[in-house]
C-alpha cells in the first residue's frame, strides 16, 4: 500500500473521500521509515480546499484504532487516510473526521512487491514484462544507467584524488591497480596499490627487477625458496628482502581468488603488467591530456580548413570522436623474461603463455572502466562540457561486454549493440538486482504497475 502510495500507481480517477468529496493529489509526501505517520508533508485538495500535512496507510481503516492512533497526538496532522478496506469512520481525539479514501492493491500485487524487495537476485522476476515494453522504454532506462555507471566511476576517481591530495596519477595508479584485478581480484589489487604509494615506485623504477620484486613482494606471492627454483624467483626474493629490510615493508595479507580461475586471469602477469608499465614511466594522465589537446586541435584545424571557424559564433557542431588506438596502445604491452611464457611463479610456461599481457578484449575493458572515467573526472573539475558530451558516445564504439549478466537480459529481449547498453546492464544487475532495489527500477515498477491496475 505505501509503494502504491508513494508511486502514484492508483488507477481511480478521479479519487473521492468515503463521503464523496473529489480528491487530488499534489504532492503524496516524503516516506518515512520512523515512527509516526506513513508520509510527511503531503499536499492535497479536497472539493477545492488545499490541505497540507501527513497521511497515514493502513490495510483496513479499523487498524487506526487497532494501532491506537485515535490517543496518540502524533497522527493530529493526519489530513488523508488512504485504505484498501473502509471499514470505519476514523476520528481525531478531538472528535474531528479524517478524511478517507480507498485504494485498491490486491493480495497477487502485494506478494509480487514483496517478492521483488525480498526475493533472490540469481533470477529475473521481471523477464515477461521486459520483454513485453516497447523498445523505447528500454532505450531510456538503459541510456539512464549507462551514465549512471560512467558518472559513479568518475565520482570515485574525484574522491580518489582528494584522498591522493590532489595527485591525479596516483590517483590514476590505484584506478588502473583495481581494474586489473578485473573484479575477481578488484579489492587485493587496490589495497596494494594503496599501500604501496606510486610516489614510493616512482623512486625505484630503473630497475624492472626492482619494480617486480616490490610488487610481488607486498603482495605475498614470492613463493618460498625451493631447490628447483628458477634463478629469477632467487633474485626476486633477495631483491625483496633488501628493499623490505631498508624500508620496513611487510607483505600484505591479502586474499588472491585463484581457485576456478583460468591462468590468464590469475594476477601474477596483471601485476607483473603493472610493474612493466611503472618501470617505463607511469604517465596515464599526461597520455589522456594529450590525446583531449590533440582532439581540439586536429578540430579546430578541420574547422578552419572548411571554413567553418569563426570566433565570434557558437559552436558549429559537435566534434569527431577522437580515436581509440593511441588509448589502446597505452596497454598493449609485451611481457619480457620470466614473465613472458609464465602464468605463475611454478609454471614452466608450457600452457600457452605468450609475451602479450592482455588480450584485446581485457584492454579494452580497462578503457572502459580507466581511462573514459579518468577522462571524464578530468573534464568535470575543468568544466570541459564538450568532452564530456562525447564520452558517452565513444562508450558505444565499443563491442559490447559477454558476460552472464549481459547473457541473462538477452533472454529477455534486451540484446546489447555496444558497450554503452552493456555498462547498462551490468549497473542494473549490480545497483539494483543484486541489492534488491527492485522497487526503484524502471523495469519492476512497471511489472509493479501492470499487476496493481490489472
Amino acid at each position: 500500500m505505501q509503494f502504491v502510495w508513494q508511486h502514484r500507481l492508483w488507477d481511480y480517477t478521479p479519487l473521492r473521500t468515503s463521503d464523496g468529496k473529489r480528491v487530488r493529489i499534489m504532492h503524496p509526501g516524503t516516506i518515512n521509515t520512523d515512527a509516526g505517520p506513513d508520509f510527511f508533508n503531503a499536499a492535497i485538495e479536497i472539493d477545492g480546499q488545499r490541505w497540507a500535512g501527513n497521511i497515514e496507510i493502513h490495510v483496513k481503516a479499523s487498524d487506526w484504532f487497532r494501532h491506537g492512533h485515535d490517543k496518540d497526538r502524533a497522527y493530529d496532522s493526519v489530513i488523508l487516510h488512504v485504505v484498501q478496506e473502509d471499514d470505519t469512520e476514523v476520528r481525531r481525539p478531538d472528535g474531528a473526521v479524517i478524511p478517507q479514501i480507498t485504494v485498491r492493491c490486491s493480495s497477487r500485487a502485494a506478494a509480487r512487491c514483496n517478492m521483488l524487495m525480498t526475493g533472490s537476485s540469481s533470477s529475473l522476476p521481471c523477464a515477461p514484462t521486459i520483454a513485453s515494453l516497447e523498445k523505447v522504454f528500454h532505450t531510456e532506462w538503459l541510456t539512464a544507467l549507462a551514465l549512471e555507471r560512467l558518472y559513479n566511476k568518475s565520482d570515485r576517481i574525484l574522491r580518489i584524488v582528494e584522498h591522493t591530495e590532489g595527485d591525479w596519477e596516483a590517483a590514476a595508479y590505484i584506478t588502473l591497480s583495481r581494474a586489473l584485478g578485473f573484479g575477481l581480484n578488484a579489492e587485493p589489487f587496490e589495497i596494494l596499490a594503496k599501500n604501496l604509494p606510486l610516489k614510493f615506485l616512482n623512486r625505484h623504477r630503473d630497475e624492472l627487477v626492482t619494480m617486480e620484486a616490490l610488487v610481488f613482494g607486498q603482495a605475498g606471492l614470492i613463493p618460498p625458496p625451493a631447490e628447483d627454483e628458477d634463478g629469477y624467483v632467487t633474485r626476486l626474493r633477495q631483491e625483496y628482502m633488501f628493499m623490505a629490510h631498508k624500508f620496513s615493508l611487510r607483505p600484505l595479507p591479502l586474499q588472491w581468488k585463484l581457485s576456478r580461475t583460468r591462468p590468464q586471469n590469475f594476477p601474477h602477469r596483471r601485476l607483473a603488467l603493472l610493474a612493466e608499465k611503472i618501470h617505463r614511466g607511469f604517465h596515464l594522465i599526461g597520455k589522456l591530456d594529450d590525446v583531449v589537446a590533440d582532439f581540439y586541435r586536429e578540430r579546430e584545424k578541420s574547422l578552419i580548413e572548411t571554413g567553418l571557424y569563426y570566433p565570434h559564433l557558437p559552436e558549429p557542431t559537435m566534434p569527431e570522436i577522437p580515436s581509440l588506438k593511441d588509448l589502446r596502445r597505452e596497454f598493449d604491452i609485451n611481457l619480457t623474461g620470466f614473465w613472458a611464457t609464465r602464468y605463475t611463479f611454478d609454471n614452466a610456461g608450457q600452457g600457452g603463455a605468450s609475451p602479450k599481457a592482455l588480450a584485446g578484449s581485457s584492454i579494452d575493458k580497462l578503457l572502459i572502466n580507466v581511462v573514459l572515467p579518468l577522462m571524464l573526472a578530468r573534464a568535470t573539475t575543468r568544466n570541459d562540457v564538450m568532452t564530456m558530451q562525447i564520452l558517452p558516445e565513444l562508450l558505444r564504439k565499443f563491442h559490447p561486454e559477454d558476460n552472464k549478466d549481459v547473457r541473462l537480459f538477452a533472454t529477455a529481449g534486451i540484446t546489447c549493440r555496444d558497450a554503452f547498453e552493456s555498462q547498462a546492464i551490468i549497473e542494473l544487475r549490480r545497483e539494483y538486482c543484486e541489492k534488491n532495489k527492485c522497487i526503484y527500477c524502471r523495469f519492476g515498477h512497471r511489472m509493479l504497475a501492470q499487476e496493481i491496475q490489472s
